[in-house]
C-alpha cells in the first residue's frame, strides 16, 4: 500500500523531522556517548524530561484535555502545554481533535490511526503519508475557547522547539561547558523526543494488537501490562476505551498506572479536582458481559472435548444466573453493598479460572 502513494502524498516536514530524529538518536548520540561517555547528570536529566513531557501527553494532553476526566488549576494546564509541546506531538488542539475522531470513529476509516490498516499505519505510517486532508477542528469547540490552548496552537512549533532542544543545551551549557550542552542536546533533546513519541504511537499500534479485551470484544483496543510499563500507565486500553471518561487507566490498585497517581496527588494538594471515576459496579458488569461473550464463543466451538464443554458450560450458566440477579437487583434499586460487588467478584474470577482452564484443555487437546 505504501509503495502505491504518490510522492505528492508524503508528509514531507513531518516526516523528515520524525526520520532525522531517529537517525540521529541511532547515530549521534551513541557516538557522543562513545567518545565522552554519560555521568550521572545526562542520565538524571533525561529521564527528568522523559517524565514532564510523558505525562504532559498522558495526563495533559489526553485525560485532561481530550477526554475532560478532571479539572486542573492553571499552573498544571500551563506545565502540560509546555512540555507537552516539547514532546513535539503537535498541539493541544490538533492532539485532542485526532484523538476524540480515534475514539469515535475507532477501527474504521475515520480513524486517524485506524489499525485495521496495517500495524505500521497506526504506529507511525498515518503521519508520514497525507492519506486523507486535514479534518476540520469541529470535534474541539470547547477547547478553541481556551485562550492557553490557542495561544499554544499558534506558537507551537517555537514553543516546541525552544523546550526540547534550546533549553537542555543551555541548561547543560550551565552544568559543564560545551561538551555538556551536546549531550544534553542529543541525550535530553533527541533521544528524549524519539522515545516519548514512540511510546505514543505504542499506544495506537501495540496496544490495539497485543493484550486482552477484559472489558468490551467491540473494538481491537487491548489490556497490557507489559505497554503499561513504558507509556505511564496508558498500556490499559481495553478499559479506556471502555470507559474513556474515566480518569484512571488502570483501574486496578496492582495495576501501574503513573499518571493516574500523579492526578491523584495533584488532588491531594489542590491543584486538580473534580476527579471522573466509573462506579465499581458499571466496570464489574462489564467484565461479566464480556465474560459470558467468551465463554458463549468458546461454547460454540467446534468438536469441543466433552471435559472442555463441561468446565466453559458449567462457568456459563454461573454467570447466566449471576447476570439474572444483578438485573432483578437493578429492577428493584435496591442498594449496591461492598458485599455484593465481592460476591459478583468472586464469580468472575471462578468464571475467569474456567476460561483459563478451557484454554489449556483445548491446547492439550490439539
Amino acid at each position: 500500500m505504501i509503495s502505491q502513494i504518490p510522492t505528492d502524498r508524503i508528509n514531507w516536514k513531518t516526516s523528515s523531522f520524525l526520520i532525522g530524529t531517529l537517525i540521529l538518536a541511532l547515530t549521534a548520540t551513541p557516538l557522543y556517548i562513545w567518545h565522552f561517555g554519560v555521568d550521572a547528570f545526562q542520565v538524571t536529566f533525561f529521564l527528568i524530561m522523559a517524565c514532564l513531557t510523558g505525562l504532559s501527553i498522558t495526563l495533559g494532553y489526553h485525560r485532561l484535555f481530550s477526554h475532560l476526566t478532571f479539572q486542573a488549576h492553571w499552573t498544571v494546564r500551563l506545565l502540560a502545554i509546555i512540555f507537552g509541546a516539547a514532546a513535539f506531538e503537535n498541539s493541544v488542539l490538533l492532539w485532542c481533535s485526532e484523538h476524540r475522531r480515534h475514539h469515535k470513529y475507532v477501527d474504521h476509516d475515520d480513524d486517524p490511526y485506524d489499525i485495521t490498516k496495517g500495524f505500521f499505519y497506526a504506529h507511525i505510517g498515518w503521519l508520514l503519508f497525507k492519506i486523507d486532508p486535514d479534518p476540520p477542528f469541529d470535534n474541539v469547540a470547547d477547547l478553541q475557547r481556551d485562550p492557553m490552548v490557542m495561544w499554544q496552537h499558534r506558537n507551537i512549533h517555537l514553543l516546541a522547539f525552544l523546550v526540547s532542544f534550546v533549553m537542555p543545551a543551555l541548561v547543560g551549557f550551565a552544568w559543564g561547558g560545551a561538551q555538556c550542552a551536546l549531550g544534553a542536546f542529543l541525550i535530553a533533546g533527541i533521544l528524549r523526543v524519539v522515545c516519548v513519541q514512540h511510546m505514543t504511537f505504542c499506544i495506537n499500534s501495540m496496544c490495539h494488537t497485543v493484550g486482552k479485551r477484559p472489558y468490551s470484544s467491540r473494538c481491537s483496543a487491548r489490556d497490557s501490562w507489559f505497554m503499561a510499563l513504558f507509556t505511564f500507565g496508558e498500556g490499559y486500553h481495553n478499559y479506556h476505551h471502555e470507559f474513556q471518561h474515566d480518569y484512571r487507566n488502570g483501574v486496578k490498585p496492582w495495576q501501574w498506572d503513573p499518571t493516574k497517581w500523579s492526578i491523584w496527588l495533584l488532588s491531594k494538594v489542590g491543584l486538580v479536582s473534580k476527579l471522573r471515576t466509573v462506579p465499581s459496579e458499571r466496570i464489574l458488569l462489564a467484565e461479566l458481559a464480556e465474560a459470558q461473550r467468551q465463554l458463549q464463543v468458546k461454547l460454540d466451538l467446534p468438536n469441543l472435548p466433552t471435559e472442555t464443554h463441561s468446565v466453559i458450560k458449567d462457568a456459563y450458566e454461573r454467570l447466566q444466573q449471576t447476570a439474572r440477579e444483578w438485573a432483578n437487583h437493578r429492577a428493584e434499586d435496591l442498594e449496591v453493598t461492598r458485599e455484593m460487588l465481592a460476591e459478583l467478584q468472586a464469580e468472575l474470577r471462578q468464571a475467569l479460572n474456567s476460561l483459563r482452564m478451557a484454554d489449556q484443555l483445548l491446547f492439550a487437546a490439539s
